[in-house]
């Protein structure tokens, strides 16, 4: 975290994250958690196609490869699509915590530009609980996961119950998934950012 108090600051008193005992192993492919999701589904032709993996304690990992249609100035990355790769990665950290959040807020750092064909290696872990608010921090690095740090980005993510998405949702899309048979696929469909 930053050295300044932002929303994304844990307050006084928040308590340290927890791993849930079923949270996927270290290592263990989270997987897309919607398939038109366009930071990590296979559905999207453009979309990131992040893949996360779960880490030690209550920590993440995903890379991003940089490809032509993610430019914004000719031949790097545009700043709102590693915005989407970090903003995705943190919201990995949920099923590690066995809760659905979505992003409260989201504090991004563009530290050097990213150009098309690197792969960007990111990590987030969950910094503190309160009540409902997630605290957690995310890094990009350039080539390797100790490479030259790209992005960065605090956050503050918000607990909320499946009744957001559905409320909020667009009716097709969440009756298609409320009705597909799989409810393992159901559940993960409504893991992350709205």
């Amino acid at each position: 975290m930053s050295g300044r108090t932002t929303a994304a600051t844990p307050p006084p008193g928040a308590a340290p994250p927890a791993r849930h005992p079923e949270a996927p192993a270290p290592g263990e492919i989270i997987g897309s958690h919607y398939e038109y999701c366009f930071g990590c589904g296979g559905g999207v032709a453009h979309g990131l196609h992040l893949q996360t993996r779960a880490g030690e304690g209550v920590s993440v990992t995903a890379e991003f490869q940089v490809k032509e249609a993610h430019q914004g100035a000719p031949g790097l990355a545009h700043g709102g699509v590693l915005a989407t790769a970090l903003d995705e990665t943190l919201g990995g950290l949920g099923w590690l915590l066995r809760v659905i959040a979505v992003t409260g807020r989201l504090e991004t750092d563009f530290v050097r530009p990213v150009p098309v064909g690197a792969v960007l290696h990111l990590e987030a872990e969950v910094v503190a609980v309160a009540g409902r608010k997630i605290f957690c921090t995310a890094t990009g690095r350039i080539g390797a996961p100790d490479g030259p740090v790209a992005v960065r980005a605090d956050a503050l993510f918000i607990e909320v119950k499946i009744d957001h998405f559905i409320e909020n949702g667009r009716k097709q899309e969440i009756q298609a998934v409320l009705a597909d048979p799989d409810q393992v696929k159901v559940a993960r469909a409504f893991e992350v950012n709205p």
